[in-house]
């Protein structure tokens, strides 16, 4: 079909600092939400602490941790820090990336540099984090309900897909080596000229 005269043809071009002030947006949106989560366990397990397991029928977000609690304290306070913890890692995760995205340590006409170089490695790190204590929370569960206790889905509890993370972890690390193979030329590049 020819095209048409009284057609206009219209493209939206996104540039690069334009999708950084997105990101920016969009992982503020994913800290504020990992962050009231992060708390909301926090608070819940204090809450539960203090006055002897009274909310553990509606632990966060209606998870019923009640029958754990009821079957030994210990267990239940191992299980809500491995939550806990992930959830702190999410959110620390993001508040990383805010930082490096927010202070502008991401230079885009030299793009590799130490800083964000250190910075792979820490998210790698952070990570795998989450993806082994995701995996150590799923195993606890299965051991849980082993003993007969009846546990909520680890979806409820924000400990699936651990295997995502560890794998996001290592894709991190690969990337940290080779930027830092990137500095290295970039080095070189700048001495000869």
């Amino acid at each position: 079909m020819p095209p048409n005269k009284n057609y206009i043809n219209m493209e939206i071009k996104i540039g690069s600092k334009q999708m950084l002030k997105f990101l920016l947006v969009v992982s503020y949106i994913i800290f504020i939400g990992l962050s009231i989560e992060a708390g909301g366990f926090i608070f819940n397990a204090i809450y539960s602490a203090a006055f002897d397991g009274i909310n553990t029928k509606k632990f966060w977000q209606l998870i019923d941790l009640s029958e754990l609690y009821t079957f030994d304290k210990g267990h239940f306070y191992v299980q809500v820090f491995i939550v806990i913890l992930v959830a702190v890692l999410k959110a620390v995760l993001f508040f990383l990336i805010i930082k490096v995205l927010q202070d502008k340590k991401l230079d885009l006409s030299k793009p590799f540099n130490q800083e964000i170089r250190s910075l792979i490695f820490l998210l790698s790190y952070v990570a795998l984090g989450i993806g082994f204590f995701s995996r150590m929370g799923i195993k606890y569960v299965t051991h849980m309900v082993q003993n007969g206790v009846n546990m909520p889905d680890t979806e409820q509890l924000r400990l699936g897909g651990y295997d995502v993370w560890l794998f996001m972890g290592v894709i991190l690390f690969v990337i940290g080596h080779i930027y830092k193979r990137g500095i290295e030329l970039q080095t070189e590049n700048d001495l000869t000229i």
